[in-house]
């Protein structure tokens, strides 16, 4: 059985920081890229960040600079750095594992809040 599990997220304040988590299980966790997406209310969900196995990255531009994601293949985790948040970045954050061998999963998501 897949399971991926996000946590970290949380109440912080505009300019704060935050380390967001996602322990995956069931997977060949180093064979695929690993993925952030996040959801803000009435809002289509929106891919934040992906980093592949052979370790590209990419980043939307909203949060260049700012995020960095990051994974320990030993550890089935990938991370991701917020810094510098904004009340935009409000959302629920979820984790994606895909591979076109063995297809597409999803967290259960962790909700960050940046608010004053």
């Amino acid at each position: 059985q897949v399971q991926l599990v996000e946590s970290g997220g949380g109440l912080v304040q505009p300019g704060g920081s935050l380390r967001l988590s996602c322990a995956a299980s069931g997977i060949m966790f180093r064979m695929y890229t690993m993925a952030w997406y996040r959801q803000a209310p009435g809002k289509q969900r929106e891919l934040v960040a992906s980093l592949t196995n052979g370790g590209n990255r990419n980043y939307a531009d909203s949060v260049k600079g700012r995020f960095i994601i990051s994974r320990d293949n030993a550890k089935n985790t990938v991370y991701l750095q917020t810094n510098s948040l904004k009340p935009e970045d409000t959302a629920v954050y979820y984790c994606q594992a895909v591979s076109l061998v063995g297809g597409t999963y999803w967290g259960q998501g962790t909700q960050v809040t940046v608010s004053s």
